[in-house]
């Protein structure tokens, strides 16, 4: 039994994705008792899945000015970059009109603000932490390549590039010359890009996960495999009803990717969380073919050399969490691969899809909820799961522990902005 001060410096996290590791990791080091609750296993839904790219300066929302004009024309096309099935189109509506209105100028520059003090200290942070962890061989730094198959497809993307050369990204613009010393299997329709040198990656995000989870168990965090149903208030904390068992806490973090706001609907609060299902192939015979994160801009398609094979991740569809996955959409990725990569065999690849929990203005929800004292959110990070977990974990562990600075840092993503 916890006396008084021990139960009041207990947290239970909900959620053991990337993010709700990262809480823990921060958690654990200012002295809380830290408890994680997950049903299916550290780092085992969309944080196995991404690319594995760490982007600090990726500070453009993905609705920026005139994006509804841009894609809805792709919207029904189901080989499109973005797609909404039409038996989705009146449940996401909401979702959509808030997202384009995220995409005001003024708006654009806030959230471009707001992700900047989230993620701008993305790779200093991440890398700390995996030498803490003893995983710093699992990040590599030989950068990004962002590559467009000509000038007009790249002026496409400019107000984005120029928003994040604004917050400090130094991207070098190269030609077809440069892309064949630096990737020499990429086809000749590839003209163009930028190199991104100071822009690292992971080599395995589940094993990733993994590590940090061994470091995490052997310095005292407890971890409990529990399906949590709902949140209760007690006269002193919270109750967390799980499946197996009941939990008494002093404080939660939530960290339940897709799956928060269906918690937080026990508690009557509505926020307009959504998945956008995202799927990758992986091809174990390839990692050769590329030595760096190769993004498809025009086709928004990222590829990486993992140490499980090459990984061709990307496109956004909307659908829920019940649709299942589409494996013609998948195997579309393998398409795009194969207009880069001729040499690649896309035959019998492993394929995978996961849910981005992702809000219309592309900022996750951060920090304590207005009206419910003790249960923080972290949560919705969408394309930026991990790039942006390190930096939510350490501002929750200063903001949890009175730090009126990482507060304020933290309100423009609170969910009172809905």
């Amino acid at each position: 039994m916890l006396n008084a001060e021990q139960h009041a410096r207990e947290v239970t996290i909900v959620g053991a994705g990337i993010v709700g590791l990262c809480a823990a990791y921060h958690l654990n080091r200012v002295g809380l008792q830290v408890r994680i609750i997950e049903p299916a296993g550290a780092g085992a839904e969309c944080s196995s899945g991404n690319a594995g790219s760490l982007s600090s300066g990726s500070v453009a929302p993905l609705a920026m000015p005139g994006v509804l004009k841009q894609a809805s024309g792709m919207f029904l096309d189901p080989t499109g970059p973005l797609y909404i099935p039409a038996s989705y189109l009146l449940h996401v509506a909401p979702w959509m009109a808030r997202f384009v209105a995220a995409s005001r100028p003024s708006r654009v520059a806030e959230i471009a603000h707001a992700l900047h003090s989230l993620i701008g200290n993305a790779v200093q942070e991440h890398k700390s932490l995996a030498a803490t962890a003893g995983c710093q061989d699992l990040i590599s730094d030989t950068g990004q390549l962002h590559l467009y198959s000509s000038q007009q497809a790249l002026e496409k993307d400019s107000a984005g590039w120029a928003l994040k050369k604004q917050y400090g990204l130094n991207p070098i613009k190269i030609g077809r010359t440069d892309i064949q010393q630096l990737e020499p299997s990429i086809a000749p329709q590839y003209q163009l890009g930028y190199y991104l040198p100071d822009q690292p990656w992971v080599k395995d995000p589940y094993l990733y996960s993994l590590r940090i989870t061994e470091y995490l168990e052997k310095n005292g965090v407890t971890f409990v495999k529990d399906q949590v149903q709902r949140f209760e208030r007690k006269k002193a904390g919270w109750l967390v009803k799980g499946e197996q068992r009941d939990y008494e806490t002093a404080s939660i973090v939530l960290a339940a990717g897709a799956w928060s706001a269906k918690l937080l609907s026990s508690l009557g609060l509505k926020v307009p969380l959504e998945t956008q299902r995202g799927y990758h192939l992986r091809y174990p015979q390839a990692a050769e073919l590329i030595q760096r994160v190769v993004v498809l801009a025009d086709r928004k398609v990222f590829m990486t050399p993992m140490q499980n094979g090459l990984r061709a991740a990307g496109t956004v569809e909307f659908g829920g969490l019940q649709r299942l996955p589409s494996s013609a959409r998948a195997r579309l990725l393998g398409h795009h691969a194969k207009t880069a990569l001729p040499g690649l065999d896309i035959d019998n690849p492993i394929e995978w899809m996961g849910h981005r929990p992702c809000l219309p203005d592309s900022l996750p929800v951060i920090g304590e909820l207005p009206r419910f004292p003790g249960l923080w959110c972290a949560f919705g990070h969408g394309h930026l799961g991990l790039t942006g977990a390190a930096g939510t974990g350490r501002l929750l562990a200063q903001a949890m522990t009175g730090c009126e600075h990482a507060k304020a840092t933290l309100s423009p993503f609170s969910a009172s902005r809905f």
